[in-house]
């Protein structure tokens, strides 16, 4: 006999949905009682106002438990609600710079940066040449290197600063 399908449902099996003729049987303390014939542990369930719920359905033979399906459930949802909130989706944050960036909007830029850090985000740092300023990406360079260097403590860089057409690139994440 073919062990049968995992389910479809969206949900453990339980009760009359369960279709092995043996099932590892664990009661509503917790206590293992060892392989019981279906039709047995469904009358234990059934004598102690539980469900008898398909827990482990791929294991020879599958494990049921006598417990409240409702309740069980309940918890189930309360867990994975639970771990969503405390996934973190990282963004990147992009902030703009010039080459000839003056020393308060440098300042300014600065703080949005370490803000962003502090809310967990990587940050890219996008420094636009415009004209003639393209001749010298020395000046470029200069003031990624001035950004990574005042970041070192609260960021690490991801991607090293790179020409992409006419602008410099360059990745920080939060240590």
């Amino acid at each position: 006999m073919k062990a049968p399908p995992t389910p479809q449902k969206g949900g453990p099996r339980i009760n009359r949905d369960i279709r092995a003729p043996d099932v590892m049987l664990i009661d509503q303390e917790g206590v293992k009682q060892g392989v019981t014939p279906l039709a047995e542990a469904q009358r234990l369930a059934d004598e102690a106002g539980f469900d008898l719920v398909e827990i482990v359905p791929n294991a020879e033979p599958p494990v049921c438990k006598i417990l409240d399906y409702g309740k069980f459930r309940f918890l189930e949802q309360k867990k994975a609600a639970e771990a969503r909130k405390r996934q973190k989706i990282v963004e990147v944050k992009e902030i703009k710079l010039r080459p000839g960036i003056d020393d308060h909007d440098y300042g300014v830029k600065m703080r949005a940066v370490h803000r962003f850090f502090d809310e967990g985000d990587k940050v890219k740092i996008t420094l636009r040449f415009r004209g003639r300023e393209l001749a010298h990406q020395d000046i470029g360079y200069a003031l990624l290197n001035r950004v990574k260097s005042e970041t070192a403590p609260v960021a690490k860089v991801e991607a090293e600063p790179s020409m992409e057409g006419r602008q410099m690139v360059m990745i920080l994440a939060p240590r």
